[in-house]
């Protein structure tokens, strides 16, 4: 950790020579003299490049594909009585993916190469369940928001014994929109997601492909 700081320490203290440290540093908008990194390996904040990657990152990812699931529920039950519930939900989730938008820009991270897969199966799997019916379809909101709701939570854990100061921000984003999902998880059973048939067997076959995409959106 102190190797990967060193960098970012060296360019504060010479702030006032020519600086050397390449296209990476420039300065931050509104900041007075404040710096972004010269190394390539710590973010803006002095928080390791690596950390921050692999959460934004695997996170947009999340939420890229939670919009598209709605988006693929509003195409069949759009016009149907729960519409109103599932665009109340959507509604949030383009939040979400709006807020991790400016967090990749930010912290210059770049999204995962799977965005196209992850546009095309989120579709396929919102469109799918609400071919189902209304229950089907909250059926998949209840797994999907349960695994990402679960997964917020690892994440959360995680920051927090590494150091709940340095990732203030990213705290308080995740807890947020986990508290979010879960009201969407919350959602689905009370509209009677359980009474799908083979609830079962729909919410661990869509719960086993999350984790498989969790897996791959942080790595690729």
């Amino acid at each position: 950790m102190a190797a990967a700081v060193a960098p970012a320490l060296r360019c504060s203290l010479l702030q006032r020579r020519p600086l050397r440290c390449g296209p990476g540093v420039r300065a931050v908008p509104g900041a007075g003299a404040a710096l972004r990194p010269c190394s390539s390996r710590v973010a803006q904040d002095g928080i390791p490049q690596p950390v921050i990657d692999r959460i934004i990152r695997v996170d947009h990812a999340g939420e890229y594909g939670a919009n598209r699931i709605y988006a693929g529920q509003m195409a069949v039950l759009g016009r149907s009585s729960v519409g109103p519930v599932i665009q109340q939900m959507w509604n949030q989730e383009k939040n979400h993916l709006k807020k991790f938008n400016e967090l990749m820009v930010a912290y210059r991270v770049r999204p995962t190469v799977l965005l196209p897969f992850w546009n095309v199966a989120g579709f396929v799997l919102g469109a799918g369940s609400a071919l189902l019916g209304k229950k089907g379809a909250m059926a998949c909101t209840v797994a999907v928001e349960e695994s990402i709701s679960e997964h917020y939570n690892n994440q959360i854990r995680t920051l927090i014994e590494e150091d709940p100061e340095k990732y203030k921000e990213l705290l308080q984003v995740i807890k947020q929109f986990r508290d979010e999902e879960q009201e969407h998880h919350d959602i689905g059973l009370e509209h009677d997601a359980e009474a799908t048939p083979a609830y079962s067997v729909l919410k661990t076959a869509i719960q086993l492909g999350c984790k498989a995409a969790i897996f791959l959106s942080e790595r690729i």
